[in-house]
């Protein structure tokens, strides 16, 4: 289809309708549309070529005097935001000033032009004595060292000096007065904690996070929840901040699937000495215990960081991770094989999955007999000693 007919084309087209041929047949003759046929009818019927022709000129010609115009609003507001971002106020006047005597333009127009309001360009500033203020402040911080703002402010006023409190405290920040002291937050003595076997589920369960980035640079953390009797992955929450809320919620959801813990074993982290996760442990409803290691002590809750260890090497520094989303998925993937596949050497080699298993179904089937589960357990746990000691000699001979 032709996109683009001469004026004395479109004219003809119209004439040939005005003589009484059909609208389809002239469409079909120069290969357009009815609706095109029509838009021209409105436009130009009634016209000569030498009409239709100006009319596209004067159309062409008010077309680039639109963008001509929308390019140079375009350029008057780039300069006016370039003015207002870059230029002082006093430079601002200064160039209302000379609009106003160089180039006679009011105060009004001129001001409209910098972008300065005139009550800005009539302000006349008053000029700041503050060494009174200065000098009883001076003189009360070198008697009185370690007073702050407040204190300072209620002596001045008690003293009869009815100092605005605005105008002390910048005269205070001026002077710099206001130097933050940032105190060693004190944690309370924490008491090495035996690492014991657990003999059984639920027993003591261990939280800790980690952290790694993004390809982009993003920042993320992972909150791994393990539980020591068969060192079974219980969690691993992936997001770019996991506070102390986060953290109780995923544990609330990990109650509600396996049961509630006796204790739980973490460092010092601010998420894990936090009241809201203490109140939540102190619950009448739970009643966990929160074991805290040692400050700088990571071998005092060792499981969670062999585990850590492992998701390091075989997980975080083995793939690059685009987004937390394939970040989620490998963690879930990697925690799915470490319960289900990976074998334990502290477990006799198996999954942790299988020796939970196993170890349920020996205590079920030994228990009528002995009635004492945890004997049983221990001689269990010697029997597996004796079986690695005699696979240890077999292998040195």
């Amino acid at each position: 289809m032709k996109k683009r007919f001469t004026e004395s084309q479109i004219v003809a087209a119209i004439k040939k309708q005005e003589s009484g041929m059909a609208v389809k047949d002239i469409c079909r003759e120069f290969g357009i549309s009815d609706a095109t046929f029509y838009n021209w009818k409105a436009k130009y019927g009634g016209m000569e070529a030498s009409d239709v022709k100006r009319l596209k000129e004067l159309e062409a010609e008010n077309a680039q005097l639109k963008s001509m115009y929308a390019e140079a609003c375009i350029d008057l507001r780039a300069l006016k935001n370039l003015i207002e971002k870059v230029i002082t106020p006093q430079e601002k006047r200064e160039a209302v000033d000379y609009l106003v005597d160089e180039e006679q333009l009011s105060n009004r127009k001129a001001c409209k032009l910098i972008g300065l309001s005139r009550t800005t360009c009539q302000y006349q500033p008053k000029p700041k004595d503050d060494a009174a203020v200065q000098t009883a402040l001076t003189a009360l911080t070198t008697k009185h060292v370690s007073i702050g703002f407040w204190q300072c402010c209620y002596r001045l006023w008690n003293r009869g000096h009815w100092w605005n409190h605005k105008r002390i405290y910048r005269v205070y920040t001026d002077m710099q007065l206001n130097i933050r002291r940032r105190a060693k937050r004190r944690l309370p003595e924490r008491v090495k904690q035996p690492l014991t076997l657990p003999t059984g589920p639920n027993q003591m369960w261990s939280i800790d996070f980690m952290s790694d980035s993004l390809v982009d640079g993003r920042k993320f953390r992972l909150f791994n929840v393990m539980d020591d009797f068969n060192r079974e992955s219980l969690a691993i929450e992936v997001d770019t901040s996991l506070p102390s809320l986060r953290v109780i919620r995923v544990l609330e959801t990990l109650i509600a699937e396996r049961g509630c813990p006796t204790a739980i074993r973490c460092d010092n982290g601010p998420e894990f000495i936090s009241h809201k996760l203490e109140e939540w442990c102190n619950h009448e409803n739970r009643k966990i215990s929160l074991q805290f290691i040692q400050p700088g002590k990571p071998m005092q809750n060792a499981f969670i960081e062999r585990k850590n260890g492992s998701i390091r090497r075989e997980l975080l520094n083995a793939y690059l991770f685009y987004s937390l989303a394939e970040v989620r998925a490998r963690s879930e993937e990697r925690r799915l094989d470490y319960n289900t596949e990976r074998p334990h050497k502290s477990l006799g080699y198996l999954a942790p999955l299988k020796y939970a298993e196993l170890n349920k179904n020996q205590i079920a089937l030994s228990t009528p007999a002995s009635g004492n589960p945890s004997k049983i357990e221990a001689q269990r746990v010697e029997d597996k000693a004796v079986n690695e000691k005699n696979t240890n000699l077999e292998n040195s001979n």
